[in-house]
């Protein structure tokens, strides 16, 4: 037996260096452990939308959006006889409209960029009326603002329906039935009241001599809500104005 000890003692302790060198070093195993979990992390991370980004098609080439919305009976009535038909008939009974999306710098804002692809599709000008009241606007927007947006023209105006759609117009300007006189602050209030999560340095009521005209609202590419000065300081500076009722329906 004593024997046979001594010629295995040799064998044993063979393997157990074997094991040693073999077996990984703590740091080792941590290290393989990681390796594994990074591919699935970076892959739920292009997964994730940003907040704000909102799923939309992103822009190039300028900072962020400005959303006009036009109040169409005061287009209406300071055009006259001269308002579009399709958008002034009164059987047309149009209030808040998309007056357009529009591109713009820090200071300043691109336009009439030139696409190649300028007319609008009937199909397409039919999908858009129930939010911009006229053919002609909506030619008149992707050619002077879409075409700077380095979108197509399919995406640009699927990212101004979508910002359409994030605003909430407040009630009391979805309809009105007789001429109403407020403050243009008034206004602001309403949709800062509507909109909770945008500040108020990010809209701006505009005016003629008398009329409320539009009122702008800032988004970033992703259709966030953000301040803006420059906008803000081309805001109404009249202490009252008039926004005059709805027409027909």
């Amino acid at each position: 037996m004593a024997g046979l000890r001594r010629k295995l003692l040799p064998v044993l302790a063979f393997g157990l260096l074997c094991l040693a060198a073999c077996a990984p070093s703590g740091n080792e195993s941590h290290e393989a452990s990681r390796a594994q979990a990074t591919p699935t992390a970076q892959n739920d991370n292009r997964a994730v939308v940003r907040p704000g980004d909102a799923g939309v098609p992103q822009g190039s080439g300028f900072d962020f959006y400005v959303l006009s919305l036009s109040w169409s009976p005061s287009y209406c009535e300071a055009e006259g006889s001269n308002a579009n038909r399709q958008q002034c008939a009164a059987s047309r009974p149009y209030a808040f409209v998309v007056h357009g999306l529009w591109p713009q710098y820090e200071h300043g804002y691109p336009q009439k960029c030139g696409t190649d692809d300028r007319n609008v599709s009937r199909q397409v000008l039919r999908g858009l009326y129930d939010i911009m009241p006229s053919a002609g606007l909506i030619i008149h927007e992707w050619r002077t603002h879409g075409s700077c947006t380095g979108l197509t023209q399919s995406d640009y105006f699927d990212v101004l329906r979508a910002a359409r759609e994030k605003v909430v117009v407040p009630s009391e300007f979805r309809r009105l039935d007789a001429y109403r006189t407020l403050a243009p602050g008034d206004a602001e209030a309403a949709f800062l009241r509507a909109n909770p999560d945008l500040p108020p340095g990010g809209i701006a009521v505009t005016c003629d001599r008398r009329l409320l005209r539009d009122v702008r609202i800032c988004l970033t590419k992703g259709l966030a809500f953000r301040p803006c000065g420059e906008i803000d300081q081309r805001a109404c500076r009249l202490k009252k104005v008039v926004m005059p009722p709805v027409r027909g329906g």
